[in-house]
């Protein structure tokens, strides 16, 4: 069982930024792709970011692209989502997730955290 548990979520004006964590305790985090993703008030949960085991791969949503930047540090058990250039349309409860497959999709991720709230004012 891996436990996520997500930090840094806030109200900031747009434009601005904010860095958000995932700390993973439990099992090994050890070859977990880790991802975020996000879900606004009467829409579905989307893909953000993921990262995979290594590092050496991250792919990330068009809308946040040259935006975002999701990273990790394994001996910390944590990833991080850097979020600049903040949008209203970024306001969403933001979740990051762990998988044993390197994916995009939801339904391939094994762990969830409990999300946090990111609001950007216009």
């Amino acid at each position: 069982q891996v436990q996520l548990v997500e930090s840094g979520g806030g109200l900031v004006q747009a434009g601005g930024s904010l860095r958000l964590s995932c700390a993973a305790s439990g099992r090994t985090f050890s070859g977990y792709t880790m991802g975020w993703f996000r879900q606004a008030p009467g829409k579905e949960r989307e893909f953000v970011a993921r990262i995979t085991w290594s590092g050496g791969s991250t792919y990330y949503r068009d809308s946040v692209k040259g935006r975002f930047a999701i990273s990790r540090d394994n001996a910390k058990n944590t990833v991080y989502l850097q979020m600049n250039s903040l949008k209203p349309e970024d306001t969403a409860v933001y979740y990051c997730a762990a998988a044993r497959v390197v994916s995009s999709s939801p339904s391939n991720y094994d762990y969830w955290g409990q999300g946090t709230q990111v609001t950007v004012s216009s």
